[in-house]
Protein backbone atom coordinates (compact mmCIF):
# COMPACT_ATOMS: atom_id res chain seq x y z
CA UNK A 1 0.00 0.00 0.00
CA UNK A 2 2.78 2.42 0.98
CA UNK A 3 4.74 1.40 -2.12
CA UNK A 4 1.80 2.46 -4.31
CA UNK A 5 1.27 5.73 -2.51
CA UNK A 6 4.85 6.96 -2.92
CA UNK A 7 4.78 7.24 -6.74
CA UNK A 8 1.34 8.84 -6.54
CA UNK A 9 2.54 11.31 -3.95
CA UNK A 10 5.63 12.10 -6.00
CA UNK A 11 3.56 12.60 -9.14
CA UNK A 12 1.18 14.93 -7.30
CA UNK A 13 4.10 16.92 -5.91
CA UNK A 14 5.67 17.29 -9.37
CA UNK A 15 2.32 18.41 -10.83
CA UNK A 16 1.90 20.95 -8.03
CA UNK A 17 5.37 22.38 -8.60
CA UNK A 18 5.08 22.55 -12.40
CA UNK A 19 1.52 23.83 -12.67
CA UNK A 20 2.29 27.48 -11.88
CA UNK A 21 5.23 27.71 -14.31
CA UNK A 22 3.32 28.85 -17.45
CA UNK A 23 1.47 31.47 -15.45
CA UNK A 24 4.74 32.57 -13.87
CA UNK A 25 6.35 32.87 -17.31
CA UNK A 26 3.46 35.02 -18.51
CA UNK A 27 3.51 37.30 -15.47
CA UNK A 28 7.26 37.75 -15.98
CA UNK A 29 6.77 38.68 -19.66
CA UNK A 30 8.85 39.96 -21.28
CA UNK A 31 12.09 38.66 -19.83
CA UNK A 32 14.12 38.57 -23.06
CA UNK A 33 14.32 40.52 -26.36
CA UNK A 34 11.35 40.48 -28.74
CA UNK A 35 11.56 40.13 -32.52
CA UNK A 36 9.12 42.13 -34.64
CA UNK A 37 8.86 40.80 -38.20
CA UNK A 38 7.57 43.07 -40.94
CA UNK A 39 7.11 42.48 -44.66
CA UNK A 40 8.06 46.06 -45.55
CA UNK A 41 11.38 47.84 -46.03
CA UNK A 42 12.75 50.63 -43.81
CA UNK A 43 11.18 53.95 -44.72
CA UNK A 44 7.78 52.57 -45.68
CA UNK A 45 4.81 53.69 -43.56
CA UNK A 46 4.30 50.34 -41.84
CA UNK A 47 7.94 50.32 -40.79
CA UNK A 48 8.12 54.04 -39.92
CA UNK A 49 4.95 54.23 -37.84
CA UNK A 50 5.46 50.78 -36.36
CA UNK A 51 8.92 51.71 -35.09
CA UNK A 52 7.46 54.68 -33.22
CA UNK A 53 5.22 52.34 -31.23
CA UNK A 54 7.90 49.66 -30.91
CA UNK A 55 10.19 52.27 -29.36
CA UNK A 56 7.46 53.10 -26.85
CA UNK A 57 7.01 49.41 -26.01
CA UNK A 58 10.73 49.06 -25.46
CA UNK A 59 10.65 51.92 -22.96
CA UNK A 60 7.54 50.80 -21.09
CA UNK A 61 8.32 47.06 -20.97
CA UNK A 62 12.05 47.37 -20.35
CA UNK A 63 13.14 44.91 -23.03
CA UNK A 64 14.78 45.28 -26.42
CA UNK A 65 12.52 45.04 -29.48
CA UNK A 66 14.22 44.22 -32.80
CA UNK A 67 12.43 45.04 -36.05
CA UNK A 68 13.36 42.46 -38.70
CA UNK A 69 12.50 43.69 -42.21
CA UNK A 70 11.58 40.94 -44.71
CA UNK A 71 10.24 42.90 -47.71
CA UNK A 72 8.85 41.46 -50.90
CA UNK A 73 6.20 38.95 -52.02
CA UNK A 74 3.38 41.22 -50.84
CA UNK A 75 4.35 40.66 -47.21
CA UNK A 76 3.89 36.89 -47.52
CA UNK A 77 7.46 35.99 -46.50
CA UNK A 78 7.35 37.85 -43.18
CA UNK A 79 3.79 36.76 -42.47
CA UNK A 80 4.59 33.10 -43.01
CA UNK A 81 7.67 33.32 -40.79
CA UNK A 82 5.66 34.95 -38.02
CA UNK A 83 2.94 32.31 -38.31
CA UNK A 84 5.52 29.56 -37.80
CA UNK A 85 7.15 31.17 -34.74
CA UNK A 86 6.51 29.84 -31.22
CA UNK A 87 3.35 31.43 -29.74
CA UNK A 88 5.16 32.81 -26.70
CA UNK A 89 4.98 36.55 -27.32
CA UNK A 90 8.62 36.82 -28.38
CA UNK A 91 7.87 37.04 -32.11
CA UNK A 92 5.34 39.61 -33.31
CA UNK A 93 4.18 40.66 -36.77
CA UNK A 94 4.09 44.34 -37.71
CA UNK A 95 1.81 44.28 -40.74
CA UNK A 96 -0.87 46.07 -42.70
CA UNK A 97 -4.07 45.72 -44.66
CA UNK A 98 -2.11 44.35 -47.64
CA UNK A 99 -0.98 40.99 -46.20
CA UNK A 100 -4.01 40.61 -43.91
CA UNK A 101 -6.97 41.92 -45.92
CA UNK A 102 -5.95 42.32 -49.57
CA UNK A 103 -3.98 39.12 -50.12
CA UNK A 104 -6.87 36.73 -49.28
CA UNK A 105 -8.82 38.10 -52.22
CA UNK A 106 -5.86 38.56 -54.53
CA UNK A 107 -4.20 35.15 -54.25
CA UNK A 108 -5.91 31.84 -54.97
CA UNK A 109 -3.70 30.18 -52.35
CA UNK A 110 -1.91 31.71 -49.38
CA UNK A 111 0.47 29.87 -47.02
CA UNK A 112 -1.34 31.45 -44.07
CA UNK A 113 -4.85 32.29 -42.89
CA UNK A 114 -4.98 35.85 -41.48
CA UNK A 115 -7.76 34.91 -39.07
CA UNK A 116 -6.94 31.35 -37.99
CA UNK A 117 -3.15 31.63 -37.88
CA UNK A 118 -2.89 34.89 -35.91
CA UNK A 119 -4.25 36.56 -32.82
CA UNK A 120 -4.82 40.34 -32.99
CA UNK A 121 -2.60 42.28 -30.58
CA UNK A 122 -3.18 45.97 -31.29
CA UNK A 123 -3.87 48.55 -33.98
CA UNK A 124 -1.31 51.16 -35.02
CA UNK A 125 -2.73 53.57 -37.58
CA UNK A 126 -5.16 54.36 -40.38
CA UNK A 127 -3.03 55.65 -43.26
CA UNK A 128 -4.57 57.55 -46.22
CA UNK A 129 -2.77 57.37 -49.54
CA UNK A 130 -1.86 60.29 -51.77
CA UNK A 131 -1.97 60.24 -55.56
CA UNK A 132 1.36 61.71 -56.65
CA UNK A 133 2.97 62.26 -60.04
CA UNK A 134 6.44 63.10 -61.27
CA UNK A 135 6.85 66.88 -61.45
CA UNK A 136 7.51 66.69 -65.22
CA UNK A 137 4.14 65.08 -65.93
CA UNK A 138 2.14 67.93 -67.53
CA UNK A 139 -0.92 67.76 -65.28
CA UNK A 140 -2.00 69.78 -62.26
CA UNK A 141 -5.00 67.78 -61.08
CA UNK A 142 -6.84 64.47 -61.36
CA UNK A 143 -8.96 65.72 -64.27
CA UNK A 144 -5.80 66.50 -66.22
CA UNK A 145 -4.25 63.13 -65.37
CA UNK A 146 -7.32 61.23 -66.55
CA UNK A 147 -7.44 63.28 -69.75
CA UNK A 148 -3.75 62.61 -70.44
CA UNK A 149 -4.14 58.87 -69.79
CA UNK A 150 -7.13 58.69 -72.14
CA UNK A 151 -5.30 60.66 -74.83
CA UNK A 152 -2.27 58.35 -74.58
CA UNK A 153 -3.62 54.95 -73.44
CA UNK A 154 -0.99 52.59 -72.07
CA UNK A 155 1.79 55.19 -71.97
CA UNK A 156 1.56 56.07 -68.27
CA UNK A 157 3.30 53.73 -65.85
CA UNK A 158 2.32 53.60 -62.22
CA UNK A 159 4.53 52.26 -59.43
CA UNK A 160 3.53 50.22 -56.40
CA UNK A 161 5.28 48.69 -53.42
CA UNK A 162 4.67 45.23 -54.88
CA UNK A 163 1.96 42.99 -56.25
CA UNK A 164 -0.85 42.79 -53.72
CA UNK A 165 0.36 45.71 -51.62
CA UNK A 166 -2.50 48.08 -50.86
CA UNK A 167 -1.26 50.89 -53.09
CA UNK A 168 -1.29 48.45 -56.03
CA UNK A 169 -4.94 47.73 -55.39
CA UNK A 170 -5.88 51.39 -54.83
CA UNK A 171 -4.27 52.27 -58.17
CA UNK A 172 -6.21 49.45 -59.83
CA UNK A 173 -9.40 50.79 -58.26
CA UNK A 174 -8.52 54.22 -59.69
CA UNK A 175 -7.84 52.72 -63.12
CA UNK A 176 -11.13 50.85 -63.11
CA UNK A 177 -13.14 53.79 -61.75
CA UNK A 178 -11.78 56.33 -64.25
CA UNK A 179 -11.67 53.98 -67.24
CA UNK A 180 -8.03 54.72 -68.09
CA UNK A 181 -5.29 52.37 -69.35
CA UNK A 182 -2.11 52.51 -67.22
CA UNK A 183 0.68 50.01 -66.68
CA UNK A 184 1.69 48.51 -63.34
CA UNK A 185 5.37 48.51 -62.36
CA UNK A 186 5.81 46.69 -59.01
CA UNK A 187 8.78 47.32 -56.71
CA UNK A 188 10.03 45.69 -53.52
CA UNK A 189 8.53 48.32 -51.26
CA UNK A 190 7.52 51.95 -51.45
CA UNK A 191 10.92 53.68 -51.04
CA UNK A 192 12.52 52.33 -54.26
CA UNK A 193 9.26 52.99 -56.11
CA UNK A 194 9.26 56.62 -54.95
CA UNK A 195 12.90 56.96 -55.99
CA UNK A 196 12.07 55.88 -59.53
CA UNK A 197 8.96 58.09 -59.54
CA UNK A 198 11.05 61.14 -58.67
CA UNK A 199 13.61 60.04 -61.27
CA UNK A 200 10.96 59.92 -63.98
CA UNK A 201 11.18 56.19 -64.69
CA UNK A 202 7.48 55.90 -63.75
CA UNK A 203 4.91 58.67 -63.89
CA UNK A 204 2.43 58.18 -61.03
CA UNK A 205 1.81 56.34 -57.80
CA UNK A 206 -0.50 56.01 -54.82
CA UNK A 207 1.55 56.00 -51.63
CA UNK A 208 0.95 56.84 -47.98
CA UNK A 209 0.86 60.40 -46.72
CA UNK A 210 3.76 59.46 -44.43
CA UNK A 211 6.04 58.68 -47.36
CA UNK A 212 4.85 61.24 -49.91
CA UNK A 213 4.15 64.53 -48.12
CA UNK A 214 7.80 65.31 -47.27
CA UNK A 215 8.72 65.00 -50.97
CA UNK A 216 5.68 67.04 -52.00
CA UNK A 217 6.74 69.84 -49.62
CA UNK A 218 10.26 69.70 -51.08
CA UNK A 219 8.87 70.10 -54.60
CA UNK A 220 10.11 66.65 -55.69
CA UNK A 221 6.61 65.27 -56.29
CA UNK A 222 3.25 66.78 -57.19
CA UNK A 223 0.24 65.67 -55.13
CA UNK A 224 -3.15 65.54 -56.85
CA UNK A 225 -5.59 63.97 -54.37
CA UNK A 226 -6.06 61.64 -51.39
CA UNK A 227 -7.64 58.19 -51.37
CA UNK A 228 -9.58 58.64 -48.12
CA UNK A 229 -13.28 59.56 -47.93
CA UNK A 230 -12.33 62.85 -46.23
CA UNK A 231 -9.52 65.34 -46.64
CA UNK A 232 -6.57 64.97 -44.28
CA UNK A 233 -5.46 67.58 -41.73
CA UNK A 234 -1.81 67.38 -42.79
CA UNK A 235 -2.71 68.52 -46.34
CA UNK A 236 -6.23 70.02 -46.29
CA UNK A 237 -5.75 71.56 -49.72
CA UNK A 238 -5.76 68.13 -51.38
CA UNK A 239 -9.21 67.02 -52.56
CA UNK A 240 -10.48 63.50 -52.15
CA UNK A 241 -10.91 61.45 -55.33
CA UNK A 242 -14.53 60.92 -54.32
CA UNK A 243 -15.29 64.64 -54.43
CA UNK A 244 -13.77 64.98 -57.91
CA UNK A 245 -16.59 63.14 -59.63
CA UNK A 246 -15.95 59.60 -58.43
CA UNK A 247 -18.37 59.21 -55.51
CA UNK A 248 -17.73 56.33 -53.15
CA UNK A 249 -14.05 56.03 -54.02
CA UNK A 250 -12.14 54.99 -50.91
CA UNK A 251 -8.91 53.09 -50.43
CA UNK A 252 -7.39 53.52 -46.99
CA UNK A 253 -4.77 51.09 -45.67
CA UNK A 254 -4.05 50.47 -42.00
CA UNK A 255 -1.30 49.06 -39.80
CA UNK A 256 -1.53 46.62 -36.88
CA UNK A 257 0.46 44.19 -34.76
CA UNK A 258 -0.40 40.48 -34.69
CA UNK A 259 1.00 37.42 -32.92
CA UNK A 260 1.03 33.71 -33.80
CA UNK A 261 -2.18 31.87 -32.93
CA UNK A 262 -2.29 30.40 -29.41
CA UNK A 263 -0.21 33.24 -27.93
CA UNK A 264 -1.39 33.42 -24.28
CA UNK A 265 -4.22 35.94 -23.72
CA UNK A 266 -2.38 37.47 -20.74
CA UNK A 267 0.58 38.37 -22.96
CA UNK A 268 -1.71 39.74 -25.69
CA UNK A 269 -3.58 41.85 -23.13
CA UNK A 270 -0.34 43.24 -21.70
CA UNK A 271 0.98 44.22 -25.14
CA UNK A 272 -2.37 45.71 -26.15
CA UNK A 273 -2.53 47.89 -23.04
CA UNK A 274 0.96 49.26 -23.70
CA UNK A 275 0.29 49.82 -27.42
CA UNK A 276 -2.91 51.76 -26.70
CA UNK A 277 -1.14 53.75 -23.99
CA UNK A 278 1.48 54.75 -26.55
CA UNK A 279 -1.14 55.62 -29.20
CA UNK A 280 -2.97 57.86 -26.73
CA UNK A 281 0.18 59.74 -25.66
CA UNK A 282 0.37 63.38 -26.71
CA UNK A 283 3.67 63.04 -28.58
CA UNK A 284 2.52 60.08 -30.69
CA UNK A 285 -0.77 61.76 -31.53
CA UNK A 286 1.06 64.92 -32.59
CA UNK A 287 3.53 62.94 -34.71
CA UNK A 288 0.77 60.96 -36.39
CA UNK A 289 -1.33 64.07 -37.09
CA UNK A 290 1.62 65.83 -38.73
CA UNK A 291 1.93 62.89 -41.11
CA UNK A 292 -1.76 62.73 -41.95
CA UNK A 293 -2.50 59.47 -40.12
CA UNK A 294 -4.91 58.52 -37.36
CA UNK A 295 -4.18 56.21 -34.40
CA UNK A 296 -5.99 52.86 -34.64
CA UNK A 297 -6.82 52.28 -30.96
CA UNK A 298 -8.58 48.95 -30.48
CA UNK A 299 -8.78 46.05 -28.04
CA UNK A 300 -7.69 42.65 -29.41
CA UNK A 301 -11.35 41.68 -29.77
CA UNK A 302 -12.22 44.88 -31.62
CA UNK A 303 -9.20 44.50 -33.89
CA UNK A 304 -10.23 40.93 -34.71
CA UNK A 305 -13.69 42.09 -35.80
CA UNK A 306 -12.13 44.95 -37.77
CA UNK A 307 -9.73 42.65 -39.64
CA UNK A 308 -12.55 40.28 -40.61
CA UNK A 309 -14.65 43.16 -41.94
CA UNK A 310 -11.67 44.53 -43.87
CA UNK A 311 -11.06 41.15 -45.52
CA UNK A 312 -14.65 41.24 -46.81
CA UNK A 313 -14.27 44.84 -48.00
CA UNK A 314 -10.93 44.41 -49.77
CA UNK A 315 -11.89 41.07 -51.30
CA UNK A 316 -14.83 42.82 -52.94
CA UNK A 317 -12.54 45.65 -54.03
CA UNK A 318 -10.15 43.16 -55.62
CA UNK A 319 -12.99 41.52 -57.51
CA UNK A 320 -14.54 44.81 -58.63
CA UNK A 321 -11.23 46.26 -59.79
CA UNK A 322 -10.12 43.16 -61.67
CA UNK A 323 -6.68 43.26 -60.03
CA UNK A 324 -4.62 40.10 -60.44
CA UNK A 325 -1.57 38.72 -58.64
CA UNK A 326 1.17 38.82 -61.28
Amino acid sequence: MHVLRRPLLLASLVAFVLAPLPALAQSDYPNKPIKVLTGFPPGQATDTLGRIIVSKLQQSLGQAFFVDNKPGAAGIIATQQAMSAPPDGYTLLLTSSGPLAVNPGLYAKLPYDPVKDFVPVGGIAIVPEVLVVNVDVPVKDVKGLVALAKAEPGKINYASGGVGVTNHLVAEMFRSTTGIEINHVPYKGGPPALTDLMGGRVQMMFETSVATLPFVKQGKLRALAVSSPERIAAAPELPTIAELGYPGFSGVPWIAIMAPAQTPPAIVAKLNAEINKALNSNDVRATFAAQGVEPLVKTPEELGIFVKSEIVKWTKAVKDSGAKAE
